[in-house]
């Protein structure tokens, strides 16, 4: 079908990016109930964390596609008179975009906006974990997705694609990395890590808890950009904790099982994974489990030092360590000391303190006395940094992900500048000063 040329028409992509945002929104009632069904998710995260993302990423790029897919002039040297310069972005061919299963509509759907924006074919290859969901995406683009396991995607990626975005976990992550070396394939790896959250003595403790608390729990805490640990400042911390324990009950209820607004774990495998963590530590609230509902209670661990299990890797789920600090720069090094996270959160007024811990740490992006919401703004490109992922996307940065830019030089007849050609003599001479 790429073949045929006709993707690469801009008003051919307006078109059928407009078909697919009338799909997504027919089926939206019944893709809340599967998203219900297979993670426990409310209606208001699977409005707020899914299809508004989507359709807003459709939105935008409708709206400048054009503007993106026109030639963009570069300034050309004298010497090359009168030659003319443009980079004309085209795109890839046939993408493969794996999933995953903790928001299985975003970061399927966000991804393929991109690709057709660009003007790209797509194979879409959904998380097992979440089949209710998958199951509805493969009736919405009924061609070109594809179900399945571990074996499913081996298979996929034994094939040619002209380029590959993969969002998951390191691990599997390297995996396509090497699939794709097979063939020269370009990738984009958008993964996960330890996300740190700085809490600064110098903050609104009241505003700061209720930040966290949602940033940790929104979807169970299953979220790669979610507040994975806390460290806080000594002089703040029991008030810091206090406040977040009085959140909990705020917005979960004395009973979070009980809870309406609070998601489920997405399987066994990840319940037990979750439960071999809670080995170490204070907890100071939650803990308790219903393997039948797949629940584990929003928890708070005080007394980590680091080198726990739970310290180890990405915690996706709803447990959230707490390390103390005494100064900030112990802290910065902490975070420095570690593997690039996805996100990092800092909380404080002090403008110099926000300006050291950006200088002194590196992450995919973050937020400055908020949390998550950077990655539902389709102006800023989102992605990691070494451990946490290559490339970016949403908005504009989608639309480059997807895209070759081909350098053009395009000259004409009217003029054939000497310099070029033998005998040299002191043609180099006047090169110096044109080139």
């Amino acid at each position: 079908y790429f073949a045929s040329g006709i993707t690469k028409d801009p008003s051919f992509r307006r078109e059928q990016l407009l078909v697919l945002k009338k799909a997504l929104l027919a089926c939206e009632h019944t893709l809340f109930h599967a998203l219900k069904e297979d993670l426990g998710k409310p209606a208001f995260e699977a409005y707020g964390g899914e299809t508004a993302i989507v359709v807003n990423e459709i939105d935008h790029a409708r709206k400048h596609l054009e503007c993106w897919s026109r030639p963009r002039r570069v300034r050309m040297p004298l010497a090359h008179f009168p030659a003319r310069g443009f980079v004309q972005p085209e795109p890839y061919g046939v993408a493969l975009i794996i999933g995953p299963w903790n928001f299985p509509v975003q970061l399927m759907l966000s991804p393929l906006v991109g690709s057709m924006a660009a003007g790209n074919c797509a194979v879409l290859k959904p998380a097992i974990n979440t089949p209710h969901t998958s199951h509805i995406l493969a009736k919405l683009i009924r061609v070109s997705i594809i179900e399945g396991g571990a074996e499913t995607a081996q298979e996929l990626l034994a094939e040619r694609f002209d380029c590959i975005f993969f969002t998951g976990g390191p691990a599997t992550g390297k995996l396509v990395m090497a699939a794709a070396a097979k063939h020269l394939t370009p990738v984009t790896l958008e993964l996960g890590g330890k996300n740190p959250c700085i809490v600064d003595a110098g903050t609104h403790l009241g505003i700061t808890a209720r930040r966290i608390v949602w940033g940790k729990f929104f979807n169970a805490g299953q979220s790669c950009v979610a507040v994975d640990y806390l460290l806080v400042d000594r002089r703040v911390k029991q008030e810091l904790l206090s406040r977040i324990i009085a959140c909990i009950g705020e917005f979960y209820g004395e009973d979070p099982s009980r809870s309406p607004d609070f998601a489920r774990i997405v399987d066994e495998a990840h319940f037990d994974r979750l439960l071999a963590l809670l080995g170490r530590g204070d907890v100071l609230i939650g803990g308790g489990s219903d393997r039948a509902s797949r629940y584990i209670a929003p928890t708070v661990i005080d007394g980590i030092t680091g080198d726990e299990p739970i310290m180890e890797d990405e915690i996706f789920g709803p447990l959230l360590p707490v390390i103390t600090y005494d100064d900030l720069s112990e802290a910065i090094d902490f975070v420095a000391a570690r593997p690039k996270p996805l996100a990092l959160y800092f909380f404080s007024r002090d403008k110099v303190h926000q300006e050291k811990v950006l200088r002194g740490t590196s992450s995919g992006g973050g937020c400055i006395n908020d949390t998550v919401i950077h990655e539902t703004v389709t102006s800023l490109p989102f992605g990691g940094v070494g451990d946490s992922g290559m490339g970016k996307y949403h908005g504009k940065a989608s639309f480059d992900t997807f895209s070759h830019d081909r350098s053009i030089v395009r000259n004409n007849f009217l003029v054939d500048i000497f310099l070029r050609y033998p005998p040299y003599q002191d043609h180099l001479t006047w090169l110096r000063k044109l080139f």
